[in-house]
């Protein structure tokens, strides 16, 4: 069973920055795709941002432009960089990595940003 430990997340004020990382337990290299999702309060999870193993990216509206998400096979490791964060970013962050039909799934970092 792969785990996925999520960590970077913390408090952040408005227009500030965050690295949020997802490191696993084997190798990633046979994830053909890995995610980022996030729920804050009250709100079913949403996707955020991808990447396949090729490298290729996509991202959801609301982070398009401020976010970037990367992986590091060497490291086992995923990335989300976010920039001019904004209260509506508050939310624990979840890290999701898929393989041959089964999805695996962190226990999610909490961010949250506020003055």
């Amino acid at each position: 069973q792969v785990q996925l430990v999520e960590s970077g997340g913390g408090l952040v004020q408005p227009g500030g920055s965050l690295t949020l990382s997802c490191q696993a337990s084997e190798s990633i290299s046979d994830f053909w795709m890995m995610a980022w999702y996030r729920q804050s309060p009250g709100k079913r999870r949403e996707w955020a941002a991808s990447i396949s193993s090729g490298g290729s990216t996509s991202y959801a509206d609301p982070v398009t432009g401020r976010f970037i998400i990367s992986r590091d096979n060497t490291n086992n490791a995923l990335y989300l960089q976010m920039s001019r964060l904004g209260p509506e970013d508050t939310a624990v962050y979840y890290c999701q990595a898929l393989r041959a039909g089964d999805a695996y799934w962190g226990q999610g970092t909490q961010v949250t940003v506020s003055s």
